[in-house]
């Protein structure tokens, strides 16, 4: 544990790419195949499932520390990450009683609760063993007694490390993508390899760990999909006028707009269809295996022939029209498909690309032969279809090929941009014509051109500390528009100030709180912002009757007053002519998390998976 602790703080202490890659490097040379296992976990942005409550965790801080819960509540508030509070609270003097030390060896391999304390230079999956895993479930007193082992051997850093692992808010500032190039560096393997090893579900062990390094064969399952590739911003919103497009001045997009297919950018979820052998997969971009979420594209993706995967997006489409993304929330976040759902939101795969065609990586050849197998596979006569795709499906309500435009101009681009909000997509897709598909976003050859956001002047009518570095500043905040002669609450928004003006609005919602309710003050109307958004839907859940998606702050406006911010009935008439059945009915407030949580956490590695 003291080893990773140690690469934690490496990493920490640079901003540097090839310092972090170094240091990432050094570990996975030096590293037991279990430990890098679990590092590379952790790395990845992975987390374990929750394994002490919150507030239970913060009671037995609490105790610990020897302090009031209020007080331990204050120190949170004042620290704004749970983690690190517990780490600064804890005694440095917090040892295990003596009869409690550790045998030689622990039977099976796995160091249980009765056999004492772990040293601390034992390994991290050592400890991920003895007292994280053992944590989900157990009784309170059990958890009492396994945190208060581990913290008893860590120094405050150590603790910091442990409590960011065990409460799953473990960040470092390296990339997947970085990681992944660690990997192969140490184990001399392709980065593409690395990558695709990688993909799908996989459990920390020794024997995975093992697999992805090891240099006979691919060792691909089957099942995987890709690594996707990602797009680039062609420009900021709002400043991509026609005459920019294709500059060779500025080189804003290298080439001729010949060079160039552009296709919609859907408002959906990200994910490859993978049919191999057996049932077809289909994956999210966060590695979230989804096929039971989609039984509607199961038929004809039966149809696709074997050794197709194919890229694309998953749409909520009724009626030749794309649904709000809010509808599909709705269907990913359900448990149970009810026939009531698969009704309201029948969902579609929209396919923009051909990874693999008859059991072939077709990821090296250029888009435009890409393209042109994907349109021959999806929407050919089955006159026309090879043998090996005879029984591939024409296009149909559930799979789809993407639209595509080629050889369009500026003006002609700019034009069809602008009819984005109305067809429900984001803006347009660029991709170069004689691009490979390749990993990340640097060298796909893909640009996203969005629509400009939705603006509003709203005020200034609450605020809450933030979290992190910005536990000590008021952050987070609550902006209300007009409806009569009242301030409605309408969106929250704590993203798009320098930290200048951060510390000045903290100064002013210091000086004019009026209430608390918690954590969160309510502020005398006098500031007023501008607000950037994507899109809006009506909201039950809401005052305003409306909810925003991905609200950030533009500015603030010192030219205005409280009594210029922008009305309800001008908020609603930006929303899209969309027919009542395309409404929700309630705001969920649900989102798609990329982090993925993995369930299993049994210590016994010959229990069962509980996935």
């Amino acid at each position: 544990m003291e080893a990773f602790v140690r690469l934690f703080v490496a990493l920490d202490a640079t901003t540097k790419t090839q310092e972090k890659l170094a240091a990432l490097v050094d570990w996975f040379s030096r590293s037991s195949a279990s430990d890098a296992a679990w590092s590379l976990f952790f790395l990845s942005g992975r987390k374990l499932p929750q394994l002490v409550p919150a507030k239970r965790l913060r009671a037995l801080a609490s105790t610990l520390a020897e302090i009031s819960p209020w007080l331990f509540e204050e120190a949170y508030a004042a620290v704004g990450d749970l983690a690190e509070t517990v780490a600064l609270l804890l005694p440095t003097d917090l040892v295990e009683p003596a009869e409690q030390s550790p045998p030689k060896a622990a039977s099976g391999g796995l160091w249980s609760v009765d056999h004492g304390p772990l040293p601390p230079d034992s390994g991290l999956a050592a400890w991920v063993d003895a007292y994280l895993q053992p944590l989900r479930g157990a009784d309170e007193a059990t958890q009492f007694r396994l945190l208060k082992r581990a913290w008893s051997q860590l120094d405050p850093t150590g603790r910091f490390v442990w409590n960011k692992l065990l409460t799953g808010g473990f960040r470092v500032g390296v990339s997947q993508s970085l990681v992944t190039r660690a990997v192969a560096e140490a184990s001399g393997l392709p980065v593409d390899l690395v990558a695709h090893r990688l993909m799908g579900e996989w459990r920390p062990t020794a024997e995975f760990y093992a697999r992805l390094v090891s240099t006979e064969g691919d060792q691909v399952d089957a099942a995987r999909p890709y690594p996707f590739a990602l797009a680039q911003s062609l420009v900021p919103p709002g400043s991509g006028a026609p005459d920019t497009l294709f500059p060779s001045a500025i080189g804003q997009l290298p080439g001729r707009p010949e060079d160039y297919l552009a296709e919609w950018k859907w408002d959906g979820l990200r994910a490859q269809l993978v049919r191999r052998s057996g049932a077809p997969l289909l994956w999210s971009r966060g590695d979230e295996l989804l096929t039971d979420r989609f039984p509607e594209l199961d038929s004809a993706a039966r149809k696709l022939p074997e050794g197709t995967v194919l890229d694309g997006e998953l749409i909520a489409w009724r009626d030749g029209q794309v649904l709000p993304f809010t509808l599909l929330q709705k269907r990913i976040m359900r448990k149970t498909l009810s026939r009531s759902i698969l009704a309201e939101v029948p969902c579609s795969f929209v396919a923009f690309d051909l990874l693999e065609h008859n059991g072939i990586d077709w990821r090296s050849r250029p888009l435009r032969e890409r393209r042109a197998a994907l349109e021959q596979l999806l929407t050919a006569p089955q006159a026309e279809r090879n043998a090996a795709s005879e029984q591939a499906p024409a296009q149909s309500s559930t799979i789809r090929i993407a639209e595509a435009f080629y050889g369009k101009s500026p003006s002609e681009l700019t034009a069809l941009r602008a009819e984005s909000r109305e067809r429900g997509v984001e803006g347009l897709m660029l991709k170069r014509l004689d691009a490979p598909y390749c990993a990340g976003r640097e060298e796909a050859g893909w640009w996203k051109w969005k629509v400009d956001p939705y603006t509003v002047d709203a005020v200034l009518v609450a605020a809450q500390v933030g979290h992190g570095r910005r536990a000590n500043l008021f952050t987070d905040y609550t902006f209300a528009i007009w409806e009569g002669e009242t301030l409605v609450p309408f969106a929250k928004a704590y993203s798009g100030l320098t930290d200048a003006e951060l510390k000045e609005i903290d100064a002013l919602v210091r000086q004019s709180t009026v209430d608390k309710f918690g954590p969160v003050r309510s502020v005398t109307p006098q500031l007023v912002f501008e607000l950037a958004f994507e899109n809006l839907q009506r909201s039950s859940r809401h005052k305003s009757g409306i909810a925003v998606r991905f609200p950030r702050i533009l500015r603030r406006r010192t030219d205005k007053s409280i009594r210029d911010a922008d009305t309800l009935e001008r908020v609603l008439a930006l929303l899209p002519s969309l027919s009542s059945a395309a409404v929700p009915s309630r705001e969920r407030g649900e989102t798609i998390s990329r982090q993925r949580t993995f369930a299993w956490a049994e210590p016994n590695p010959e229990a069962g998976d509980a996935r």
